[in-house]
């Protein structure tokens, strides 16, 4: 269900635990080789689903935007390209990538291979630059909770939105990966990941950054593995661990094998004996509203927030 807050606060450090350089580094570890191939670069499949889910989302959203732009396509899931075509007929794609080559790369895919005739009417997405108050929708599905400076992206994206854009965005909450903090802590051993923001803290972020009627909600989702084996290859492809305490150093043979034995041993499971993996997945949508100046005996502004107050949309905002 969705939850609709009023924001009166700030958080001051968030995420506490995230070390920004790991976060960075991350973000621009290129994928696959250079060009990139397609079958060397996928999203990760718990991406894939949330996005999915994202997607689905936008029923409720009498809005119908004329331009949308998809942030960093290959982590936040390559399918939803051509759902979000197809929801938005005629509206204008583009994709926006960290990592050199990235975009362009998701340009072609999204096209589909010229043999395959079902796919010659798939609208090419657009690579470019993006200017201020060019997009009405942002699409940004599973980033902020790996952002080494959130409040940055989400001032990033409020610039690219035009007045009565919305942004629709995903990331992972503070209850993801539980049963791997429990054990963790249990063996003596610094943490996996990085603490996760709560949506609320999410929410008073974008009214900091300017957006409008934030509404968020959350949902649980449980994975189960049968072997250790496939839970690591899983983990590694959604990321890495950015905790500042983390483990500088390599692991050896004996310390994963002692890993997969508490696994196995100690890790949570469910009623068939698999081992189990929470994901909090926090969803986000909101409105970039017309520029509002606090009038005094001096007031002062800049010209591109005087033309967005000139303007007049078309568009209604949307209620959700």
């Amino acid at each position: 269900m969705a939850v609709q807050i009023a924001f009166n606060r700030m958080p001051n450090d968030i995420p506490p635990s995230l070390d920004p350089i790991a976060a960075r580094r991350w973000a621009n570890l290129a994928l696959g080789s250079k060009p990139y191939k397609p079958l060397s670069v996928s999203s990760p499949w718990l991406h894939e689903e949330v996005a999915l889910r994202m997607q689905e989302r936008l029923e409720f959203i009498r809005l119908q935007p004329t331009s949308w732009v998809c942030w960093n396509p290959i982590r936040a899931g390559l399918n939803v390209l051509a759902l979000l075509n197809k929801r938005y007929p005629k509206a204008v794609g583009h994709v926006w990538a960290d990592r050199p080559g990235e975009a362009q790369w998701a340009q072609t895919h999204s096209s589909g291979p010229w043999w395959k005739p079902s796919t010659w009417l798939y609208k090419k997405l657009k690579v470019a630059p993006l200017k201020a108050h060019s997009m009405d929708m942002v699409w940004a599905n599973m980033l902020l909770h790996q952002a080494a400076d959130p409040q940055a992206l989400l001032a990033e994206w409020h610039r690219v939105l035009a007045v009565d854009g919305f942004l629709m965005f995903s990331c992972l909450g503070p209850d993801t990966l539980h049963e791997l903090r429990a054990l963790y802590a249990r063996m003596g051993w610094p943490m996996p990941s990085h603490e996760f923001t709560d949506m609320h803290d999410w929410g008073d972020m974008l009214v900091h950054a300017g957006f409008a009627e934030p509404v968020m909600d959350m949902e649980k989702i449980t994975l189960t593995y049968d072997k250790p084996e496939k839970l690591v290859e899983d983990l590694r492809n959604l990321g890495r661990n950015f905790h500042v305490s983390r483990f500088q150093g390599l692991r050896g043979k004996n310390w994963y094998n002692n890993f997969q034995q508490a696994l196995m041993s100690l890790a949570q499971k469910d009623s068939e004996g698999r081992l189990a993996l929470t994901f909090e997945v926090v969803y986000g949508h909101a409105l970039k509203p017309k520029p509002r100046i606090k009038v005094t005996s001096q007031s002062e502004i800049n010209l591109n927030d005087m033309r967005q107050m000139l303007q007049n949309p078309q568009k209604k905002r949307d209620q959700v």
